[in-house]
């Protein structure tokens, strides 16, 4: 209902060689002074890492319009889309080959001397059968998808996303019932096993500042594992200011032991969308803007970092004319780079 996957159909058919030969290309030395120019010539530059450690995929959709954009002449065009595909955005484990995957995306960005930012998103029945509808056949797949995950990523740094809108779907009565005991014990399992790991951190997903009160999330949270991850994400590929994303975040981090949380500000320029069906205004809306470029460096000591966790630029889903779910669409990507500043 409210999240849409992130994973586009062009990165994901060529995402472990991308990732394998990018690590042959990127910067090792360490140098946050130089910005070194990576990618199949579009000159997609590395972020200095004490503002941003997290990793740039030169190889991903954004850089790959560039390109296109490029040889076709429209320099104006590739230049806006640019702002996108020189940021770091997350790359979302598709439930495929899981190992191969976080293998490819951490030894990439370890390679880079930078912190690989995954998320996972194939819990059992997840999006409630709407446009992200899908997850993993069941707990015991769920499961071999996580431990999946989680040899890939082994002891290189990585920051995990932890099942978007799971816990929401479940407070808001999306996710029928029957299922809420089982959906509880997975996600306390997956946060237990990727913590586990030395150099991971987990943030558990708790919705966004629209939907309704921290108080009625907090519980869930903790029933969902709260207490042994590093905190919770908020905003994920929604549309609500930072400013109010923050106030939510803080109310909520109260209720759950002051635990720290990020905030996905990759399309919150203008905030939320406000007119058409009230059901449908996070689905492809119009008129919305890229937000803070990801960072550490935030306003407030709770809130860990500002990320771009939905890549701009990947549809909703089959909505105001977008393509489904996941699927990079150039028109919608060039509108959120064009009302940024």
């Amino acid at each position: 209902m409210y999240v849409s996957r992130g994973a586009g159909t062009r990165a994901a058919a060529a995402v472990l060689g991308a990732a394998l030969l990018i690590a042959g290309c990127s910067s090792g030395d360490g140098k946050d002074e130089e910005k070194k120019k990576d990618g199949a010539g579009a000159g997609i530059t590395q972020q200095p890492k004490g503002t941003d450690p997290f990793w740039v995929n030169p190889e991903g959709n954004a850089a790959q319009q560039v390109e296109e954009y490029r040889k076709a002449g429209k320099k104006t065009e590739a230049e806006q889309i640019r702002k996108i595909a020189q940021q770091p955005t997350a790359e979302w484990i598709l439930p495929e080959n899981p190992e191969e995957q976080a293998r490819g995306y951490t030894e990439a960005a370890a390679k880079a001397d930078r912190e690989a930012l995954l998320v996972l998103y194939n819990i059992p029945h997840r999006d409630c059968g709407q446009f992200s509808g899908g997850g993993a056949a069941d707990g015991d797949a769920y499961r071999a998808f996580v431990d999946g995950v989680t040899k890939g990523i082994g002891d290189r740094p990585a920051t995990v996303i932890l099942e978007p809108d799971a816990v929401l779907h479940m407070v808001d009565n999306c996710t029928p019932e029957e299922f809420h005991e089982e959906r509880y014990a997975l996600l306390n399992e997956a946060v237990g096993k990727l913590k586990s790991l030395e150099n991971t951190k987990v943030y558990l997903d708790a919705g966004n500042a629209g939907w309704g009160k921290p108080d009625d999330i907090s519980e869930p949270l903790r029933r969902a594992g709260i207490e042994q991850a590093d905190g919770f994400s908020v905003n994920v590929s929604n549309f609500y200011s930072t400013e109010d994303s923050v106030a939510y975040g803080k109310e909520l981090s109260a209720k759950v032991g002051d635990k720290h949380f990020v905030i996905d500000t990759s399309r919150n320029g203008n905030g939320p969308y406000s007119e058409g069906d009230q059901n449908e205004r996070w689905c492809n809306p119009p008129g919305r803007a890229l937000g803070e470029t990801p960072t550490t460096k935030t306003a407030d000591p709770l809130v860990d970092a500002y990320l771009w966790v939905k890549r701009p630029g990947e549809s909703d889903g089959e909505c105001k004319g977008g393509p489904k779910a996941g699927q990079w669409w150039a028109d919608y990507a060039l509108s959120l780079a064009k009302a940024s500043s």
